[in-house]
């Protein structure tokens, strides 16, 4: 199984542990990820709140740098799945666009026949091209007692509903509960984080994390899964900020869901990138495993 792989710029930062946890899993799978190479940032939502063409040649031109002998694109970040998809998608619809990106990628010795590359996201290509029974066959540490709140967020889902139900998505709760984790019901699961709403007013952006841990805690989950670097960061890095604005106590993990599949799978921890989230998830994970594997 041979696919481009587009990380995006989160992934060799803020959000490396997302990237060493791809990597780790998709090796112990057979997925060879050939990542693209001088792939560039992807603008997640900025770009097109300036101008839509420059927007589109930019995202466009890491389409455009697929390798010839692969026909599909896996990218882990909700915000580059999107992008990607998006672009894609407008230059098979509307042909004057695609005629313009095109001018645009010809100045860099470029050209993207739309449709040509499938995007796709990761947890659809691990549910859908692998399934059930190969992934219960990897398990060598069950979830067995974990209670996990999987969150899909808003864009991995939305407009496009390929990928999942765009209100009731439920890859992510079929998969982990394949595993062994107790997956609990989380009504919020594809509303918004807030995004860069912290940068712009904090009470709303506050106000919309503390919404998404609340039905959490409510729910009684052990940890939180994510597929996109936004909603771990911010329900990440702005749980203790949430705490103070709101007189709470939340103390909730928030790991990519990568991280817990190689868990599942028996993974050096390390490789899976523990230890860089700010609210410790390896305590928690360790105490609920160990516990249900002495009973």
């Amino acid at each position: 199984m041979k696919y481009a792989y587009y990380p995006g710029c989160s992934l060799e930062c803020n959000s490396a542990a997302y990237d060493h946890s791809v990597r780790a899993v998709a090796d112990l799978l057979g997925i060879e990820l050939r990542e693209i190479d001088d792939w560039n940032c992807c603008g997640a939502t900025e770009y097109f709140t300036q101008d839509e063409l420059t927007a589109c040649a930019v995202i466009a031109r890491n389409l455009a740098l697929v390798d010839p002998q692969l026909d599909q694109v896996v990218a882990p970040c909700a915000a580059c799945y999107l992008n990607l998809r998006k672009v894609d998608h407008l230059m098979q619809e509307n042909a004057e666009l695609n005629q313009k990106i095109n001018q645009c990628l010809a100045a860099g010795s470029l050209h993207y026949d739309a449709g040509r590359v499938r995007v796709r996201h990761l947890l659809d290509l691990i549910y859908s091209d692998f399934g059930e029974a190969a992934l219960r066959d990897k398990v060598v540490r069950p979830l067995t007692g974990l209670r996990v709140a999987c969150y899909y967020g808003c864009q991995i889902v939305r407009p496009f509903g390929d990928c999942d139900n765009p209100e009731q998505p439920t890859k992510l709760d079929e998969m982990f509960g394949w595993l062994g984790a107790e997956v609990v019901d989380f009504p919020v699961k594809a509303h918004c984080c807030g995004g860069h709403m912290t940068q712009i007013s904090e009470p709303q952006a506050f106000e919309l994390i503390r919404r998404l841990l609340a039905n959490a805690d409510d729910y009684k989950a052990d940890v939180i899964v994510t597929m996109c670097p936004m909603c771990q960061l911010n329900l990440d890095a702005y749980q203790a900020r949430v705490n103070g604005f709101f007189h709470t106590d939340y103390k909730i993990p928030i790991i990519f869901f990568t991280q817990l599949l190689g868990v599942a799978f028996g993974l050096d921890w390390k490789k899976l990138g523990f230890g860089k989230e700010i609210v410790p998830a390896e305590p928690v994970l360790k105490k609920k495993l160990t516990a249900v594997a002495a009973a």
